[in-house]
Parts: structure tokens; sequence; C-alpha cells
């Protein structure tokens, strides 16, 4: 029979938890070497790798994602077991594990998410933000309820999932007041060798933009692309360049960037999408999410 080591679990888990080695190892109060042996040895008890290098920083590989995630289930349960045998008022509320695809705004994660929170059972809310595949692997293991993107996703031989559309947006260019004033008047012409801030070219709405600029005969001039979508927001907000943006979150942009609107179009849309393996979504957390995004946000 196979056994789990539990301690080599825990020195995962708080390696993962804490983001490195050595602030685990500060919390456990163990040499980095002792955990970072632990950890490959459950590697190898596994036959996974856990964590990849990225740079300098510790990252959790897809099966890494998975175990993390049943860690985190084995140890709350185990503080519940100690605060029922203590008498202590146990209060478990129910999960909600998201999978956010990292071409997704974050403050329309946010506008997404929050019903959920708003229910009034008790939720505990977990985001995972990564690659759109990634999150789909993880979605097919069930360690993700739902993965929130900005396209269907393609018909997979192995993989069963289900694409729920929440709704569509058209694009708001947004800019600092003084590139407001000047790139307002006859837009979207006056975007004609503006200086932009736009997504990666690997997204949807770059593609739509992208696009939309050509049949405008518009060529703006490209300052910086970002593959985080509120780190371009952050360079748009200091005025090096005008930045696009769902419009169902434009009062949120204009008002937490300090920016003003220079011009909306239609023509561009950006959909949402939340990945599920149920045809029917079952989960009261997901169905508050998909019913207030279709009703409110989208409606």
């Amino acid at each position: 029979m196979e056994w789990l080591n539990y301690h080599h679990l825990l020195y995962f888990w708080t390696v993962a938890r804490e983001g490195s080695v050595s602030k685990a190892s500060a919390s456990l109060r163990l040499a980095q070497p002792t955990i970072s042996g632990q950890i490959k040895t459950l590697e190898d008890a596994l036959g996974e790798k856990l964590f990849e290098r990225r740079g300098r920083n510790l990252v959790l590989t897809e099966m890494g994602q998975v175990v993390f995630g049943y860690a985190d289930e084995i140890f709350s349960l185990g503080r519940e077991l100690l605060d029922t045998v203590k008498g202590r008022p146990v209060h478990r509320p129910a999960r909600l594990r998201v999978g956010l695809a990292d071409v997704i705004s974050k403050l329309v994660a946010y506008e997404l998410l929050k019903p959920a929170l708003a229910l009034t059972e008790p939720v505990e809310l977990s985001c995972i933000e990564d690659e759109t595949n990634r999150l789909v692997a993880a979605l097919a293991t069930y360690s993700l309820d739902i993965v929130l993107t900005d396209a269907p996703l393609a018909r997979h031989p192995s993989i069963h999932t289900y694409n729920h559309l929440l709704g569509e947006s058209g694009v708001t260019i947004f800019g600092t007041k003084a590139l407001a004033e000047k790139y307002r008047r006859r837009f979207p012409r006056s975007l004609d060798q503006a200086p932009v801030l736009l997504p990666m070219p690997n997204t949807m709405l770059r593609g739509g933009l992208d696009h939309w600029f050509e049949k405008q005969a518009i060529r703006p001039v490209l300052v910086a692309q970002f593959a985080d979508t509120a780190l371009l927001k952050v360079f748009g907000g200091s005025g090096i360049g005008v930045f696009p943006a769902p419009t169902i979150i434009e009062a949120q942009v204009k008002r937490q960037y300090g920016v003003s609107v220079i011009g909306r179009t239609t023509e561009v849309r950006e959909q949402f999408y939340a990945i599920s393996v149920e045809r029917r979504i079952t989960h009261p957390a997901v169905l508050a999410i998909t019913e207030a995004a279709r009703s409110g946000l989208f409606g």
C-alpha cells in the first residue's frame, strides 16, 4: 500500500503558500536545504515535478497546482478537526476555486467575482491566475470549479468542458487629461500617430484592436505592450500613452487611474466566458457569478 508523507506535503504546501524556500524556512524554523530535500523526496514519491524555476522565482507546475489544492484541503480539515476536538466553534464556508486567465482585466475579474462574496452563506474564494491551457488542465482534475477567460474553449479530445458566455463589452480608449484633450476631437481618426499602450498580440482584445486600426486606416505609435493589463493601466495613468479597456469598467478605470475617456467603439468587442466541466452549473457561487454577469454587469 502506498502512503503519503504528510510532513513532506506540509513543507511543499508552506513553500507554495509563502512563495519561496527562504520564507518557508523562517516559518517552519528549518534549514533551507532540509526543506528543499524533503520536497525533492515528495516529488520522487509522486513521480512529478511540483515546482519550476522562472528566473529567480519558484513557480508551481501544472501538477504542483493540483497537489497544492489537495494539500490546502487536507490542512484545512486538520485545523477543523482540532477545533472540533477542543470544542471551538467550526464555521466551514463553501469553497470557490477560480482560475483566472492572465488576459482578463483585474477590474473585470473583481466585478465578475463580487456577487459570489455577497451570498448569504459565506464563501471562501481562491483565485489562481495563469495561462488558460494550464487552468483548464487543473479544471479537468477538479482542482478548480471554474475558469474565467476571454474566448470559448475549443473541443478537446480528452477534456470535456463547457463554455458559458457571461457577456461582452465594447472598448473605451483612455488617457490622462492632457492626452484626452489632445486626442478626443475627431476620434477615432485622432489616434493616427498617437502613442498607444496595448495588450500582447496573442490576446483577443489586441487582435480586435489591430483589425479596427487597419479598418479605420489608423496607424498609432506602439509605445509598449503588456501581458498584465493592470500594469498597462498603471503606465497609462502616468501619461506615457493612451490605452484600451472594456467599457463595462469605464467608471472604475477613471476613478482608480485618474484618467479620462477619449472615445468609445463597439466595433471592437471583448467577450468573457466561464469554462466549467458541467453542462449545467450547480455550484451556488458560480450560479451567482453567471446570473449577475448576464443580468447586471453585461445587461
